[in-house]
């Protein structure tokens, strides 16, 4: 079991329709009322929804989700 699927089974139901709705959102490439903002240093990017953040970058025209985890001061440590 991965990281996604084990904080799917931690969270409630609204937050789980936030997460799903936000990893359609990426993967489609739409990013229509999405505040991306790129990690310093990095080719890395980053979302923020709700209690949510994605940690993605592009490749070959299409995004990777690096990491889903939930805010804390942890959270782009190592990126």
């Amino acid at each position: 079991m991965n990281a996604i699927e084990k904080l799917f089974r931690k969270i409630p139901l609204r937050d789980k329709i936030i997460l799903i709705d936000t990893l359609r959102i990426l993967k489609q490439g739409q990013t229509y009322g999405l505040r991306i903002e790129k990690l310093s240093g990095s080719n890395f990017y980053k979302v923020r929804k709700g209690n949510f953040r994605f940690v993605f970058h592009y490749k070959n025209e299409g995004v990777v989700i690096d990491a889903v985890k939930l805010r804390n001061e942890k959270t782009y440590r190592g990126f």
